[in-house]
């Protein structure tokens, strides 16, 4: 089925209490905005609040507490905790993706995971070293990866790294999921944006990993579900593309920030007086009212690509579609990298319209900016990696190896 012609689904019963949550925690988090760009993390009531609303559960299978949740309210949760806090969105995005690899474990790993009741974390990066333990079953791992976002909110942390699994006939792309007692914490978050993340490096030297703690990506990625087998054939994320569903946050992310923003631009030019301009009223310059339609068509132009991809997902779903054509995947790649570049340019566009009152902290604009621009430098998000690849699938050629 094409990208372009879609039906609509039935929304999630309990919707409106989800995203209702989701407002709640987006404005705790901006309250706390100042102080988590100063500390480069989120204050204890922000994580505590998050894990209050059972995000992270939202897409778990029913055995452990899952709920069935459709993907547009999925999306618009998402969207909903970024308008006011970007960060805060990613983590709520991460905390819910990160609860379904657990799925693909054997079963005493995923029910080692599930039942701890802990927060979970990952870096895909292939960059760990592993070897045989000399058990003849398990792991050794060691390594250290950066940008292990929530890292001190998460107990359980999945580290990627290239290596030919005991069962397999190839090296493979793989998460090793560590407890954060064997993790070093490295304390290297300084970034330009996404600061309340906390998304700082962590490091493990020779950690023991058993097999039922280790989630094969690519097996995932070419359709595998539970290697003991699909112990509930109707659960969600078996059902759709992983890589696809697990990347489809961003975008999300990028166009609840834009929003903010553009809500921002049409506040601030309501109240906006030209000194410099004989006290003229911005609402009363055409160019200005220009520029505002222009920015609310790009918004409404990002939030139809983002539905769209949204309900690709729900159909995927519906018909069990697990693995999908090259052009159809790098395609939803391009779309992902389209809503993500769009919004980190439109971002510095508004704050230089706004003129210089826009640039303090207190007023929220400029970190919108800083925190946009950080979501669209994600390696997944990448726009010239995109259209490459989608120009290449389009004439039928290999697209990305990974995205």
């Amino acid at each position: 089925m094409s990208i372009s012609s879609l039906p609509k689904t039935k929304q999630t019963e309990n919707r409106e209490e989800l995203l209702q949550k989701a407002r709640e925690l987006g404005k705790l988090a901006e309250e706390y905005a100042l102080q988590s760009d100063e500390d480069a993390r989120f204050p204890d009531v922000v994580i505590e609040k998050l894990k209050e609303t059972g995000f992270n559960k939202l897409h778990r299978p029913k055995e452990f507490g899952g709920q069935y949740t459709d993907y547009q309210t999925y999306g618009d949760i998402i969207r909903t905790v970024a308008y006011y806090s970007v960060p805060a969105a990613w983590l709520t995005y991460f905390f819910i993706i990160h609860d379904t690899w657990p799925a693909f474990l054997p079963k005493e790993g995923r029910e080692e995971l599930y039942n701890s009741n802990e927060s979970m974390a990952d870096v895909f990066a292939p960059v760990g070293k592993v070897t045989n333990d000399a058990d003849g079953k398990g792991y050794r791992l060691s390594g250290q990866w950066n940008f292990c976002s929530g890292v001190y909110y998460c107990d359980w942390i999945a580290l990627g790294a290239i290596h030919q699994m005991r069962d397999g006939t190839e090296p493979e792309l793989s998460l090793f999921i560590v407890h954060k007692d064997d993790v070093e914490i490295i304390n290297n978050w300084d970034p330009i944006g996404l600061r309340g993340t906390g998304s700082n490096g962590v490091k493990v030297d020779d950690v023991y990993i058993p097999p039922r703690r280790v989630f094969s990506v690519k097996r995932a990625v070419e359709g595998a579900t539970a290697p003991d087998g699909n112990y509930d054939k109707d659960y969600q994320i078996f059902n759709v593309p992983y890589l696809i569903y697990f990347l489809a946050g961003f975008p999300q992310i990028s166009i609840g920030g834009l929003e903010r923003l553009v809500d921002d631009y049409k506040e601030k030019t309501k109240g906006r007086i030209r000194i410099y301009n004989n006290n003229a009223k911005e609402a009363d310059n055409s160019s200005s009212q220009a520029i505002l339609g222009e920015f609310k068509m790009e918004l409404t132009s990002l939030k139809a690509i983002g539905d769209q991809y949204l309900s690709q997902l729900q159909y995927y779903e519906e018909n069990g579609i697990r693995t999908i054509e090259e052009e159809e995947r790098e395609q939803l790649f391009a779309m992902r990298a389209h809503i993500v570049k769009t919004a980190a340019e439109l971002g510095p566009r508004i704050l230089s319209t706004l003129g210089g009152n826009a640039i303090y902290k207190e007023g929220h604009s400029e970190r919108f900016v800083r925190d946009l621009i950080a979501v669209a430098a994600h390696p997944s998000n990448l726009h010239a990696d995109a259209m490459v690849s989608y120009g290449k699938s389009i004439l039928g050629l290999d697209g990305h190896p990974m995205w």
